[in-house]
């Protein structure tokens, strides 16, 4: 029996980690429950703007990650009005291979473009 529930209580964490894995994947957004939908087109043009104009990455300690804040001494740039028209009131940060749009308010980042 005690078997039992302990392989009853390893199915049922597995199964919640994986649910939390689908939701994180699915649901990238600002932390408000708006998530951000970046067409394919625009994902193309965002990784033609940074290569073709070069540019530089920013460097810091932290790794920059979604969910998390941009530290204050990186400055954030604006994003272009080609990268499409839902995307004008994000900043992003180039870091890593990695277009990070970020929220000007609260720093946070919302979204990774890779």
């Amino acid at each position: 029996m005690k078997k039992l529930m302990l392989i009853s209580a390893a199915a049922l964490l597995v199964s919640t980690g994986a649910m939390a894995q689908t939701t994180v994947t699915t649901t990238t957004g600002a932390g408000h429950g708006a998530a951000v939908q970046i067409e394919p087109e625009y994902r193309t043009k965002i990784r033609s703007y940074v290569t073709e104009r070069k540019i530089r990455p920013v460097e810091t300690r932290e790794k920059i990650v979604v969910g998390s804040p941009v530290p204050s001494d990186v400055e954030l740039a604006a994003v272009p009005s080609d990268w499409g028209p839902s995307l004008t009131k994000y900043r992003y940060v180039y870091s890593g291979n990695r277009v990070m749009l970020v929220d000007p308010g609260s720093r946070m980042v919302v979204q990774e473009i890779d």
